[in-house]
């Protein structure tokens, strides 16, 4: 088994899911409604959650302790996609980031729960279960926004235009996806890609959105990020900076 390229892996994962869970947590107290306020805070418990069980498995596999991995790394060390770092915006866009990505999360986990490297494959088992209400949440709003009326359609489209250069990132290959497809460990960023364009295609047709076009936005997964990660990460580790020892 590929261990270099099972670390690339939990790495980029894991990391997306911390970035973004804390980008969701940002919400809290600021949501349009109370509903939306609760919703994104729980999926942002959802998400820090899981990539603590990635991390754990970094642990397993040599790297260190997962508040160490997660806290104590500069921002240019993450390798998590650009789409995640980008700050919070309007509601609008944050709705956006969160049906993007939540179906390539989704797809990603169903894959890896057949992986051949059973530790993964046993967390992808419990992690798409969760997923299925972050996904259905997306959907509904996205659905709703996108068909409401004129001012919320043009402002979940440009909303939509923005978002997507940088969605595209996520899939972003790495070195080593040969050997992950080789050795049946992933199904490769291009397959997943796929499969993500054709659920996300009739989701956004009956919202009435068109999907762009446009180049993605690449780098993240090799420590080229924009200047909005380091002041998150400084934000993101500041108590556990403050004392490590802390015991909670």
């Amino acid at each position: 088994m590929n261990t270099v390229a099972i670390k690339e892996l939990l790495y980029k994962m894991a990391d997306d899911l911390l970035i973004i869970g804390h980008r969701n947590s940002e919400w809290t107290g600021l949501g349009p409604i109370l509903e939306e306020d609760i919703s994104f805070s729980s999926m942002a418990q959802d998400k820090i959650g899981q990539a603590q069980a990635l991390y754990v498995l970094l642990h397993e596999l040599g790297e260190q302790e997962p508040d160490t991995v997660a806290f104590t790394r500069h921002a240019k060390q993450f390798h998590n996609a650009v789409f995640v770092e980008l700050p919070n915006g309007e509601y609008d866009f944050s709705l956006i980031r969160h049906f993007l990505y939540d179906h390539a999360d989704q797809l990603r986990f169903e894959a890896l729960a057949n992986s051949s490297y059973e530790p993964l494959a046993k967390v992808a088992r419990k992690v798409k279960g969760e997923l299925k209400y972050h996904v259905f949440h997306g959907n509904t709003w996205v659905v709703k926004l996108g068909s409401a009326n004129e001012e919320s359609h043009n402002r979940m489209q440009a909303a939509l235009n923005l978002a997507w250069p940088y969605a595209l990132g996520m899939f972003e290959p790495s070195a080593h996806e040969a050997a992950l497809i080789e050795e049946g460990i992933f199904i490769g960023e291009q397959s997943l890609q796929e499969k993500w364009l054709a659920n996300i295609t009739p989701i956004l047709l009956k919202a009435g959105l068109v999907i762009p076009t446009g180049q993605a936005v690449l780098g993240g997964r090799v420590g080229q990020h924009t200047e909005h990660l380091e002041p998150l990460v400084e934000e993101m580790s500041e108590v556990f900076r403050y004392d490590p020892t802390a015991e909670w």
